[in-house]
């Protein structure tokens, strides 16, 4: 029997809820559903990429084979096969990963929830890079750090700058690969001097690579992980190289913090779907990503190549733009004077979306940057949208 005229709820919010905002992407998203929009603004890999039938196909075998398990509640820590293969694949011949410092988690993202949870306190200072991800700082937001930004230039992290502001810091949060949103790689050289610098400081690193293995050309760069296992904590991830739609990633650390990570993951949600970790395993256990890796890094490098020959031809001289050599994204910073977020209003009046550079800044935004992604629009959409947006830009200079 249903109430008659209930009064209203007034809902009180925690602090910490009414501190939440939506991701910036997120709300962009939601315009670009509309089909004549050409989108440059999500990071989302390209469905081209997508092994649909070979996922179909593990899926059926397990819940065929072994089905009871599949669907049973599962240990905390994940699906013991497949943190035996990731830690095979991550161990190097001076640098053994047991699968005892692997545990599973709902996508990255509850990575890193989980890592802020258990490491970050009311005003503990964090560093992160200038600019980061924006993921990255939605999820420490919420446990209310005082951000400390260090900074970057062409390669990378500079570790000078960890090292001026690293003291008493509670951790370094870092993408050494191919950077969301700048596509920067950190040099070699700089990777040993970053982790040598927060390994003196006693400043945990946490090196975030989800894509790692999206290198254009040549093979990955050293992790840092291998350079020293109990000072870095590593997180991977399967949304780039197989699917999103699985939201299936790991976090790498020593025992004790994997221990601690458990207990926080069991008040969130108990464990990472055990059908889904038992359909993964299935389909990479017998060498599938070494197959299947080689074709997304051909086709992203060839989508990139097309980007950055229009921006070439269409963007004006006074622009400047990365150029990255793996990954999903370009990084562009126009004269000062030029507001994205003014200029992305322009831009969506005539179907083309992008995401302004202001939030990926933990502090001091830079507004005349924004982000490009490549990698699920046509080349001729692609040639299309950046001169579309190179008039735009040139009717402001």
């Amino acid at each position: 029997m249903k109430l008659e005229n209930p009064t209203p709820i007034d809902w009180k919010f925690s602090v910490r809820a009414e501190q939440l905002q939506s991701s910036v992407i997120r709300e962009i998203l939601k315009v670009t559903q509309r089909p004549e929009v050409i989108s440059f603004a999500g990071g989302l890999p390209s469905p081209e990429t997508f092994p649909v039938e070979r996922m179909r196909a593990a899926f059926d075998k397990v819940l065929s084979e072994n089905g009871k398990t599949a669907l049973q509640y599962g240990p905390t820590d994940g699906y013991t096969p497949l943190r035996a293969f990731i830690a095979d694949s991550l161990s190097t011949s001076d640098s053994q990963i047991l699968p005892e410092q692997i545990m599973m988690v709902s996508g990255s993202q509850q990575g890193l929830d989980l890592l802020g949870k258990v490491l970050i306190d009311e005003g503990s200072n964090i560093m992160v890079e200038t600019p980061s991800y924006l993921g990255a700082l939605q999820a420490f937001s919420v446990y209310q750090p005082k951000f400390v930004s260090v900074d970057m230039d062409e390669h990378g992290l500079i570790p000078a700058s960890v090292a001026a502001k690293g003291e008493g810091a509670r951790l370094l949060y870092a993408l050494p690969n191919f950077q969301n949103p700048t596509g920067r790689t950190l040099s070699v050289e700089r990777r040993y001097e970053l982790v040598e610098t927060c390994a003196r400081l006693r400043v945990p690193l946490i090196e975030d690579n989800p894509y790692g293995d999206l290198c254009y050309h040549g093979e990955p760069l050293p992790k840092l992980l291998n350079m020293n296992p109990g000072g870095v904590i590593y997180m991977g991830s399967f949304s780039k190289v197989l699917t999103p739609g699985i939201r299936l990633g790991y976090i790498v650390a020593p025992i004790p913090l994997i221990r601690k990570l458990e207990q926080a993951k069991q008040a969130a949600d108990l464990h990472t779907s055990t059908l889904t970790q038992m359909a993964v395993y299935e389909v990479i256990k017998d060498g599938f990503l070494s197959e299947h890796i080689p074709t997304i890094r051909s086709f992203y490098s060839g989508q990139c190549d097309v980007m950055l020959a229009a921006m070439t031809k269409y963007f004006p001289e006074s622009v400047s733009w990365t150029r990255p050599e793996g990954g999903m994204f370009i990084w562009v910073t126009l004269p000062k004077h030029i507001d994205s977020k003014q200029l992305l209003d322009a831009a969506l009046a005539e179907n083309v979306a992008f995401v302004p550079g202001a939030p990926f800044y933990a502090e001091n935004p830079e507004t005349n940057t924004l982000r490009l992604s490549f990698v699920t629009v046509s080349p001729e959409r692609i040639n299309e949208g950046i001169q579309k947006l190179g008039r735009l830009i040139q009717a402001r200079l």
